[in-house]
């Protein structure tokens, strides 16, 4: 599908009255361009550890918006957006107003960007998409299936791996650790598009329950464990913010894990990591991730203050693994 693009040149001060014109005209597709720096509370909300380095915001804004090229005349609307633009002037600073245009190449926002997920391995594991085709050679690996969908876990960022990782380490076990109970309860904080609950299951998890703050990641989750041909009873899923709300926390229960992991990131672990340890059963592990390198030293303060026992770290690229276990004092 082909689509034309139009982009108004404008001012940050108007960019929010341009697109409400545009949607009241029927355009959903709309695109703002501009150097305005995140405020901290925009940036706690999007759960950004670090910002994107921008050249100096000059006040300058570009609303560009799409519609589908299938031949008809764009005169009609053009001229409603250059008489909505026009109307503005009196009451802000549209700036030049400017409208150019362009020919986009089968633009699809939904499946475009699958063309960067493919399978790959994490140890003996192989993680493929839905819509690739099994390899003949692959048919005897150790699959997972994964659509993400609109959620965040394809498992090929280093984050998700050092998770997983982990969970093969204290769930299967390796020549370092042996586990106590190899069908341990699992719960999974910020599941996305459940990925480390599915690894958790196949791996051998007795159950798995999983939070999040989009209720999207109920829908990816259930539907993730239906395509590995995982028993959908075997995972509850509920949406919320483990770390204030009484009512989630009841409801996942405590004292019951014998593994919580989350892969989430470093200013969304502290706040959490007191939360932790009433969840964990006495001998139970931590496994988070989503720390950026220098955040290592605030987010093992924070887990340790929880009165969890830090027994690794690990890294890939600029991540950073943290594993904690919460003491057993019957040991």
């Amino acid at each position: 599908m082909k689509w034309k693009k139009y982009t108004i040149e404008t001012t940050t001060a108007a960019e929010d009255f341009m697109s409400s014109i545009l949607m009241e005209l029927g355009i959903e597709g709309i695109e703002i361009e501009d150097n305005v720096p995140l405020s901290k509370e925009d940036q706690a909300d999007m759960f950004i550890d670090f910002l994107p380095e921008l050249p100096p915001d000059e006040g300058k804004s570009r609303v560009s918006f799409y519609v589908e090229e299938d031949g008809s005349d764009r005169t009609e609307l053009l001229k409603k957006v250059k008489v909505g633009l026009e109307d503005l002037r009196g009451m802000v600073d549209v700036g030049s107003g400017v409208i150019t245009s362009s020919e986009t190449e089968d633009l699809d926002w939904i499946n475009n960007w699958k063309k960067y997920f493919s399978s790959f391995t994490i140890e003996d594991i192989l993680i493929k998409p839905t819509w690739e085709e099994l390899k003949e050679e692959d048919r005897d690996k150790f699959m997972i299936e994964i659509d993400p969908g609109i959620s965040f876990g394809t498992g090929k960022h280093e984050t998700t791996q050092l998770c997983i990782r982990q969970l093969l380490k204290y769930i299967r076990g390796n020549e370092e650790y042996t586990p106590k109970n190899p069908h341990p309860k699992v719960l999974d904080v910020g599941c996305g598009s459940g990925i480390l609950s599915i690894v958790a299951l196949k791996l051998g998890a007795s159950a798995v329950v999983g939070t999040d703050l989009d209720a999207d990641c109920m829908t990816s989750t259930r539907e993730n464990m239906e395509v590995n041909h995982l028993d959908t009873s075997l995972g509850t899923f509920y949406v919320g913010n483990l770390i204030d709300d009484e009512e989630l926390q009841k409801k996942v229960g405590m004292e019951e894990y014998d593994i919580v992991v989350a892969n989430i990131l470093a200013d969304v672990i502290i706040p959490m990591a007191p939360v932790i340890p009433r969840h964990l059963k006495k001998g139970g592990y931590f496994i988070t991730s989503g720390i950026i390198d220098f955040k290592e030293n605030e987010v093992k303060q924070a887990i340790t203050e929880a009165g969890l026992k830090v027994v690794e770290i690990n890294r890939q690229g600029e991540w950073i693994n943290i594993t904690a276990v919460k003491p057993d004092t019957e040991d």
